[in-house]
């Protein structure tokens, strides 16, 4: 190649774009529905006021409140008759204080687990990852529950208010999961401030609700519902209270009111998304979370209790509708208050089921990253979210949904077992936390954490028995086959990595004095001399092909073809027998002959054509990769398959590609640029005013660059100690080299960089050795 610096040789160029295939039909149609793939630098937590965290982490936990106490009343009407009402409220203060003694907890989780502080973290850290799996599992099935009972109670508001809907119940169900599921997969962030509205929405009406109720029944214009209406559920007759039915009847209701604590771990799990002092934030977001979802339920509890609200057996009207309506009143501003409170109640729920489209996906990840789960749940997808993560959240919602027909009812069953088993580890696990570190008020911490786990194991046992035939029996089968499922695969990823890891005897690798290539023949065509082709770039001691003959008569083909073809003039062909017709056997036997002596190195590479479609795969066998399978066990022997695509030459196509940059071969001097301006980032030094496109600088001068780093490539430790570094920017790219040096500490693909220096050339690109630099933020 003629150096630059010779008078017939061309000026130097930047690097200039990568040519890139043309998109398949499948990626054009993902890209068209998904949007364009995003670039993962721009990847980053967005940092949230208290407001904005209030409104965006507590939608799921306060839109508990729209279903909790009906589902009370539910379970305390055809026990106990018109006296459920009087049971409400003692039952919805039990609730409260369950309520006050987990946000008690939960504050510990804060101010220990600073960044990140769900179930599965405190139990993993306390208790090791055996028990954090029993989190797991109970995590991801609330949060699948959560996508199906939020869409569901959310559709039945729709169906409050137009009541002509309920034959769509379903269909409209699964639409909202698909459209969530849909707007998640193109990268919809739960952090995105506008998922805050619904939160305060929602807030506003029911408080505007609470204080005209409060109104009406100090005037003594609260309207009492009858409760005998069509459709309601049967009234049963008045009973004592300490029976044995009646209180299997009780802690059945207090189980179902259990729901309306669903969502508090959301603001531990979500403290790096706080501005700092992050861990003071979210703990006083917790409270103010808490004091809003008490108050919530108390108010919708107390109305319920007033007015007689009564649950129907199809779900709708609901009970907080039937509190709206009744307080708002038939007139102009009732009809648009009712509408009002239900888009409020539709849309909290919506924004519910949304956020475990975020926190589901992150824990998935976590636990896959741990290797309790598959890998394919930590890969980010298209658009930068954890898209494995939420399809399987979509798939286990609709499931549910279609398995229980859509009732708010029945889903309460697989909820607060997976919640309160939740509580009950975190509670614990901050037990022993504080056992362990015994730092500050520890005693107070062990009394109000081990009576968190407590209560919520004891919610865990009562839920179980009094909800077993409800759909519990479902939960409590599954989740110990999901924990053994997942220490199981834990165990197989162990056995892998013990594989594959470096032994100290492997560290370094010993010198191979010969290295011999065997091609393995079954035709004489184009793939053959393709496959020889490579062999000869591989400089082997002996090059050699071998056919093992099966068939006779094919074996004489190709001996003749082999011996006319002058492409294999130079390779010897090797005929074997295989009386059993089993090429594996016979190729490993080869290979261990051949390697008997321990410094032989032998390559097998294998020929591989490659049929795409249903028709290919039955007219062609595939051997290659069973011939491959048992030899890649030996030592010193490596099978390599070398693919070579037919349908590509059958179908007369041809591989097409299109280059974003058309490189002139001439003097950057003489190539227009179209000047795009840089990244918008604030000059940090005196060099900022002078700042080149990478297109325009000129070889033999000096000049002032700056890119975003897409490679770095450093010298192996047995080499003198060198760097290259590429950056580029919309115009092209250069290479920046440092001699001396293996690293730059903060340099990683990806970053700013700002760089000074003469510019060279090697191997006819342009070249910066030893430039002054900047890393930017």
């Amino acid at each position: 190649m003629p150096k630059s610096w010779t008078d017939d040789a061309s000026t130097p160029v930047v690097l200039q774009d990568h040519a890139h295939l043309k998109d398949s039909l499948a990626y054009t149609i993902k890209r068209r529905l998904l949007g364009n793939p995003l670039n993962r630098h721009s990847l980053g937590h967005q940092r949230l006021k208290k407001r904005f965290a209030l409104g965006i982490l507590a939608s799921d936990c306060i839109s508990s409140s729209a279903y909790g106490s009906e589902q009370i009343l539910i379970a305390l009407l055809p026990a106990f008759g018109l006296a459920a009402f009087s049971i409400l409220m003692p039952m919805t203060a039990v609730v409260l204080v369950i309520l006050t003694i987990i946000t008690l907890s939960y504050r510990n989780v804060i101010n220990v687990y600073t960044k990140t502080g769900g179930a599965y973290i405190v139990s993993r850290d306390n208790f090791g990852p055996v028990v954090a799996q029993i989190a797991a599992v109970a995590l991801m099935l609330d949060y699948i529950v959560t996508v199906a009972i939020q869409s569901a109670a959310g559709v039945a508001a729709i169906i409050s208010t137009f009541p002509q809907l309920n034959s769509w119940k379903i269909p409209m169900i699964l639409f909202v999961i698909g459209i969530l599921t849909y707007g998640n997969l193109r990268g919809v962030k739960e952090a995105g401030k506008a998922f805050a509205l619904p939160t305060y929405f929602f807030i506003a009406c029911m408080f505007i609700v609470f204080s005209m109720g409060l109104y009406r029944h100090f005037n003594g214009s609260l309207e009492v519902l009858a409760t005998n209406t069509p459709g309601a559920i049967e009234v049963g007759q008045s009973q004592g209270l300490l029976t044995f039915a009646a209180i299997f009847i009780l802690l059945r209701a207090f189980a179902n009111g259990g729901s309306s604590l669903t969502g508090l771990e959301a603001i531990s799990d979500g403290v790096s998304l706080f501005q700092q002092p992050e861990h003071v934030n979210a703990r006083r977001t917790l409270f103010i979370m808490s004091g809003l979802l008490g108050t919530l339920v108390l108010g919708v509890s107390w109305f319920a209790h007033k007015i007689h609200a009564m649950p129907y057996e199809s779900g709708t009207p609901t009970v907080i509708s039937q509190i709206a309506k009744t307080i708002v009143g038939d007139g102009a501003f009732g009809q648009i208050m009712f509408v009002m409170v239900q888009l409020a109640t539709m849309l909290i729920l919506f924004a519910g089921a949304n956020t475990t489209y975020s926190a589901f996906p992150i824990l998935v990840n976590f636990v896959a990253s741990d290797g309790y789960l598959p890998r394919q749940l930590t890969k980010r997808g298209h658009r930068l979210a954890f898209s494995n993560g939420i399809l399987l959240l979509s798939g286990g919602g609709v499931f549910l949904v279609l398995f229980t027909a859509g009732s708010v009812e029945h889903l309460v069953a697989f909820y607060a077992l997976g919640v309160f088993t939740g509580f009950c580890l975190a509670g614990f696990g901050m037990t022993r936390h504080a056992l362990r570190n015994r730092t500050g008020a520890w005693r107070a911490k062990v009394f109000i954490n081990a009576l968190s786990g407590s209560i919520s194991f004891l919610v865990v046992i009562i839920f179980a028995v009094v909800k077993f035939t409800e759909g519990a029996w479902l939960v409590l089968v599954t989740a110990p086959i999901l924990v053994i499922t997942f220490l199981r695969l834990r165990r197989q990823y162990t056995r892998e990595q013990e594989a594959l890891s470096v032994k100290r005897e492997h560290e370094r690798a010993t010198s191979i004095a010969r290295h011999d290539v065997t091609v393995l023949v079954d035709s004489v065509d184009i793939a053959t001399v393709g496959a020889i082709r490579y062999a000869r770039s591989l400089n082997p001691r002996n090059l050699t092909a071998v056919h093992f003959v099966i068939d006779d008569r094919r074996a004489e083909e190709i001996q003749k073809a082999w011996a006319v073809s002058d492409a294999l003039d130079d390779v010897m062909l090797e005929l074997i027998d295989c009386p059993d017709r089993r090429l594996a056997n016979s190729a490993l036997d080869y290979a261990i002959r051949m390697t008997e002596r321990a410094d032989v190195e032998l390559t097998l590479l294998l020929p591989r054509r490659s049929y795409t479609g249903f028709l290919g795969r039955l007219l062609h066998d595939q051997t290659a990769e069973e011939i491959a399978a048992p030899i890649s066990q030996l030592p010193r022997v490596v099978a390599t398959i070398i693919p070579f695509d037919v349908d590509l030459i059958t179908s007369s196509a041809k591989l097409v590609v299109h280059h974003t940059h058309e490189v002139e071969p001439l003097a950057i001097k003489e190539v227009t640029v179209k000047k795009i301006p840089l990244i918008d980032i604030d000059p940090v030094s005196h060099y900022a005013p002078n700042i080149t496109s990478i297109g325009e600088i000129k070889w033999r001068n000096r000049a002032q660059v700056q890119g975003r780093v897409t490679s770095i490539k450093s010298a192996p430790r047995g080499a003198a100690p060198s760097l290259q570094v590429e950056i580029w920017d919309e115009t092209g790219g250069v290479s920046l080299q440092f001699l001396g040096r293996r690293q730059i500490a903060g340099l990683e693909v990806g970053s700013q960089m700002r760089a000074e220096g003469m510019v060279g050339e090697e191997e006819g690109s342009m070249v910066i050795l030893n430039p002054s630099y900047e890393l930017l933020v």
